[in-house]
């Protein structure tokens, strides 16, 4: 599957219908999660692999797990409304994705490769963390979302767990005005996509 291809049909993955501020649940951008997955794939952390979405919401990068090939794919999240749309999501796509919710701390399984978008700590400081910790404990391949400016502080964290940051990119995101907080129509954020090797 090419890019574009994997893009168009992680489009069809739905928004959260009524987000939780607490969780910090915000999309995944279709384009980011493409970009995502198939750098992924690229570098032979997909096709024929166990993926774990920690934090995984409505499924998109499940999903674009299964599109490219993982040979398992389990995707964890605490709300068991995001759980059902993702769910719901994978069925449409006849897709063979195992969704299970659990606070990430009590993930006590391991995989090939960990993708995800944790929260970025803005409700509650270091929320990150625990899904860092436990990307770390699960998987030598974690793909993950951070806000850019704190790529430093990320580094270090990584380091001090005997892991590095491999490789990053920036991204442009543009956060839509979802919860009553938000004072503009949607504010543009740079977030970084990391691998930690």
């Amino acid at each position: 599957m090419r890019k574009k291809d994997l893009e168009i049909a992680l489009e069809r993955v739905p928004a959260f219908e009524e987000p939780d501020a607490s969780l910090e649940q915000y999309p995944t951008p279709a384009t980011i999660a493409a970009d995502i997955v198939f750098d992924a794939y690229r570098n032979g952390d997909i096709a024929g692999m166990k993926v774990m979405d920690l934090g995984c919401g409505t499924g998109i990068f499940s999903i674009g797990a299964w599109l490219m090939g993982a040979g398992m794919v389990v995707g964890y999240d605490v709300s068991e409304r995001a759980i059902g749309a993702a769910r719901a999501c994978a069925e449409g796509f006849g897709a063979d994705i195992e969704f299970r919710v659990s606070d990430v701390r009590d993930v006590v399984e391991g995989a090939d490769t960990v993708l995800m978008n944790p929260p970025f700590g803005s409700q509650r400081r270091g929320a990150d963390r625990p899904f860092l910790d436990k990307a770390m404990e699960s998987a030598e391949r974690v793909y993950s979302i951070h806000m850019a400016n704190t790529l430093d502080f990320l580094g270090e964290y990584v380091r001090e767990r005997g892991r590095r940051i491999s490789s990053y990119k920036i991204y442009k995101y543009d956060i839509p005005h979802t919860f009553s907080f938000h004072t503009k129509t949607k504010q543009t954020v740079e977030i970084a996509a990391v691998l930690i090797g």
